[in-house]
C-alpha cells in the first residue's frame, strides 16, 4: 500500500519529553514529504501552538488543532473546519469545574483564557519564553470567563488537576450529562469540545478534502484522544509510551517518544 497521508499527534509523539523534534525526525519525515505523503499534525493544543511545530517539520499540509475542532491551511488564512462549543454548555462546564475547585482554560483560535496562571496557560507561558515573540500563544488572565464565553467562539475547555479521584468524577459526570466530546490527552487533565469532535473525524474530513481513502492514512499517536484516529486510519499506529487502551485499538506498536519511535517507524516501513 502507497500510504498518502500521516497524521501525528504531537506531545508523547512527534515531540520527546523535552517538547523537541528530533534532528533523526525531522530528516525522516523530510524525506517522507519529498515523496508526496501529506504529513499532518493532529495535536490538542492551540493552533498558534501547532503552527509552530509544523514550520520546524516543513509541512505543507493544513493543521489540525484543539483536537479536530479546528482545522486551517498552514501558510494561509483559509479555515477548512471549525466547530464551537455552544456557549450554554461551555457555560456549565465552567460552572462545575469551578464549583469542584478546579481553574478551568478556555480556548479560542488563538488565546487560553484562565482566571489563574496554572496547568495549561502555566505551561504555554512558559513555551511562550522559548521562543520568537511572533510565534507565541496569546494568554489572557480574567476574572469572568462567562464574559469570555459570551465574546468568542470557544473551541474547547481543558480542566486539569492533581486530585485524579476528583477530576475523573467530574469527567464522568460531564460525558454523561452534557452533550459534548470529552477525552484525556494527558494523566491528570480532560478537554472538553463540541459534539461529534474528534481527531478521527478531523482526519477524515482532511483525507476527504485530499480525496484521499481511509487505506491510504497512517495515523499515530500514545493518549486516549488518539484513539479515533487510529481506529479511522488504514494503518494505526501506538508509540510505545501509549496508553493500553491505544495500544489495545493500534495495528502496530512502536518504539518511544524519547527513542525516535516516528523516525524508526519511517525508516523500516516508509522510506
Amino acid at each position: 500500500m502507497r500510504y498518502k497521508m500521516i497524521a501525528m499527534d504531537m506531545d508523547g509523539t512527534l515531540l520527546n519529553n523535552k517538547k523537541e523534534i528530533t534532528e533523526r525526525t525531522k530528516k525522516a519525515l523530510k524525506k517522507a514529504n519529498e515523496k508526496g505523503i501529506n504529513l499532518v499534525v493532529c495535536t490538542g493544543r492551540i493552533f498558534t501552538s501547532a503552527l509552530f511545530y509544523a514550520k520546524l517539520i516543513g509541512t505543507k499540509a493544513p493543521i489540525i488543532a484543539s483536537n479536530g475542532a479546528y482545522i486551517r491551511e498552514k501558510d494561509e488564512n483559509k479555515v477548512i473546519y471549525k466547530k464551537c462549543l455552544e456557549k450554554e454548555d461551555a457555560k456549565k462546564i465552567i460552572s462545575l469545574a469551578e464549583e469542584n475547585g478546579f481553574y478551568p482554560q478556555v480556548f479560542t483560535v488563538d488565546t487560553i483564557y484562565s482566571r489563574k496562571l496554572i496547568y495549561s496557560s502555566k505551561n504555554y507561558s512558559l513555551w511562550n519564553e522559548q521562543i520568537p515573540k511572533e510565534d507565541r500563544v496569546n494568554i489572557e488572565i480574567v476574572d469572568d470567563l462567562y464574559k469570555v464565553v459570551d465574546q468568542n467562539d470557544i473551541l474547547k475547555i481543558v480542566v486539569m488537576s492533581e486530585e485524579l479521584e476528583k477530576l475523573f468524577k467530574l469527567k464522568s459526570f460531564i460525558k454523561d450529562n452534557i452533550d459534548v466530546s470529552v477525552y484525556s490527552s494527558l494523566e491528570n487533565n480532560f478537554e472538553v469540545m463540541a459534539r461529534g469532535i474528534s481527531k478521527g473525524n478531523a482526519v477524515k474530513i482532511l483525507a476527504d478534502f485530499y480525496k484521499i481513502s481511509p487505506e491510504e492514512v497512517i495515523c499515530i499517536g500514545d493518549n486516549e484522544n488518539d484513539i479515533s484516529m487510529i481506529q479511522y486510519a488504514g494503518l494505526g499506529v501506538a508509540m510505545g509510551n501509549a496508553t493500553e487502551d491505544l495500544k489495545l485499538v493500534a495495528d502496530l506498536v512502536i518504539d518511544t517518544n524519547d527513542n525516535d519511535g516516528i523516525a524508526k517507524f519511517l525508516e523500516e516501513y516508509i522510506l
